[in-house]
């Protein structure tokens, strides 16, 4: 499976943008580099790219409305910078739909490792035969990596689908959010709270209350566990 793919790295630090190039091009990547959110929004418009390493901190329009807009069009995987400390930011880009993020100052080996474990994720495709996983009006097709409910195509970036097969896959059965973290996004450690913003916006779209879910229950004291719509 091709583990490339082209790369749209949005930073206004030139010398962040140039080894960021670097180490991508050295993972067998295709980059393309842009200064500022303005720019980052007209390439994707023009051709979407099959991901974008998109920095919060960008003059004019900073990064999380870029992320905001970039979701209400768009499902394209988006790997976050963050600067160290900067936790709301980190929390409001996975809320907005980000994919993953890696925090400044950062190995620019881990970032194409990160970029190219999602692009990786993006593009896995089941055998044929693999049957749809359903859980009333719950459909998903790992092999299209498409998902509907009660008839309505959902919009789920490359983490919710890896974590709703994952539910999916292991009903009933009750996680911590370091086993989802290890098993889903494939980090030994890292923020958990990025698990709990995916499960919130994964409730957000497959619930019919998010605010009282009956397909993902907390376990309180353990994490969460997939239990069916009713």
């Amino acid at each position: 499976m091709n583990e490339t793919g082209r790369v749209l790295v949005v930073d206004d630090d030139v010398t962040v943008r140039d080894v960021v190039r670097r180490y991508l091009e050295l993972a067998g990547h295709q980059v393309e580099l842009v200064g500022d959110g303005e720019h980052a929004l007209r390439r994707v418009a023009e051709r979407e790219p099959d991901l974008v390493v998109l920095d919060l901190m960008l003059p004019g329009i900073d990064g999380l409305e870029v992320c905001r807009r970039l979701r209400a069009r768009s499902a394209v995987p988006v790997v976050m910078l963050t600067a160290l400390g900067e936790e709301e930011d980190r929390i409001a880009g996975l809320q907005l739909g980000a994919d993953d993020y890696v925090t400044k100052p950062f190995s620019p080996r881990e970032l194409a490792l990160r970029v190219t474990s999602v692009l990786r994720r993006s593009r896995v495709v089941a055998d044929r035969g693999t049957p749809a996983l359903v859980d009333g009006g719950l459909r998903v097709d790992v092999g299209a990596r498409s998902a509907s409910l009660d008839g309505r195509e959902l919009s789920l970036t490359t983490r919710e689908f890896d974590l709703l097969v994952f539910f999916l896959t292991h009903r009933g059965t009750a996680f911590d959010r370091a086993e989802l973290l290890a098993r889903v996004w494939g980090w030994e450690f890292g923020d958990q709270s990025t698990v709990t913003v995916h499960v919130r916006r994964l409730r957000e779209k497959v619930e019919v209350d998010s605010a009282r879910p009956v397909r993902i229950a907390t376990v309180w004291g353990v994490g969460y566990r997939y239990d069916g719509g009713a």
